[in-house]
């Protein structure tokens, strides 16, 4: 059975929902978007993501014609209506149509597309021997050129570093900044542990303020594990004790091989094990139910 898509306030089975070849997302990548989980009848950190989505729809002067209660209302909505228990969920808003130059004022309405479906981005079975990542020659783009914590349809500087991955044979890479510090991962924040500390890359090194990042961080204070935000080099990956990625559609995912390097004694490490378990536990108590409630 297909799916059903929200596009501009109508709810559109999903093989008629379509955009036009004119739309300046898809000619120029001019627009946000979001992806969100939901969890066991529960969207979680719905406010947070769509508070993000208005952060990065500012970012570029993008005026966002719904209001933030609208759009997780069609969210909510939109997960009940493909009758989704747990799901992923992309939100996308784009310049619209325009014409074929590059002035977006050309464009007078942007377009505000839902979608639901299911995901799985690893195997369960790499979340208990991890992943081997690579570091990738791509540098991640300059804040003062597009700053990553703007959350754009242009993820080519991402896809360019995923190529690489591709083609040396691992799943994921790691992306530095000009200055050679690493940054984050082509769809996930990167955190290590040296000497029981949890250490993660600052947002204002030119890295997406990751939902599941803060979550994470949040976890980890629970558990009574230090947390850092400072700058590094891969030396401190290299000679870290552990290592792990996080990211909406990852969750929590170890990382025990960087660019052939073991990362401590190669498997997933008693503190990102420990993160992993808080983190499943608290995605299932948090969010916005999508349970239709009968007065």
């Amino acid at each position: 059975m297909g799916r059903w898509v929200f596009l501009n306030g109508e709810y559109v089975p999903q093989a008629e929902a379509k955009i036009s070849v004119f739309d300046h997302g898809f000619l120029y990548g001019d627009g946000v978007f979001e992806g969100i989980r939901a969890y066991s009848g529960r969207v979680f950190k719905l406010t947070e993501h769509v508070s993000r989505l208005y952060d990065s729809a500012r970012g570029i002067s993008l005026d966002i014609p719904l209001a933030p209660s609208q759009i997780e209302e069609a969210v909510v909505a939109l997960v009940r209506k493909n009758e989704l228990h747990d799901a992923y969920i992309r939100l996308v808003v784009s310049r619209g149509v325009g014409d074929l130059g590059l002035d977006p004022t050309k464009c007078p309405r942007p377009q505000v597309i839902i979608i639901a479906d299911t995901i799985s981005i690893y195997p369960e079975q790499l979340y208990e021997t991890g992943l081997e990542v690579a570091t990738s020659s791509v540098r991640r783009n300059d804040p003062c050129a597009l700053d990553p914590r703007i959350k754009s349809l242009n993820y080519l500087n991402n896809i360019l570093a995923k190529i690489e991955a591709n083609t040396v044979g691992v799943p994921e890479a790691i992306m530095l900044n000009g200055q050679g510090h690493v940054c984050e991962c082509t769809g996930d924040n990167l955190f290590i542990v040296k000497r029981g500390v949890l250490i993660t890359p600052p947002t204002w090194i030119g890295i997406l303020e990751g939902i599941t990042r803060d979550a994470v961080i949040e976890c980890a204070k629970e558990e009574l594990v230090p947390v850092q935000e400072n700058i590094f080099t891969l030396f401190s990956v290299y000679a870290s004790d552990e290592c792990f990625l996080t990211g909406t559609a990852a969750e929590v995912i170890p990382v025990t091989k960087v660019d052939g390097r073991v990362i401590g004694d190669g498997k997933a490490g008693h503190i990102t094990r420990r993160l992993i378990a808080r983190f499943r536990e608290y995605v299932k108590r948090e969010g916005v139910s999508t349970a239709v409630y009968e007065p």
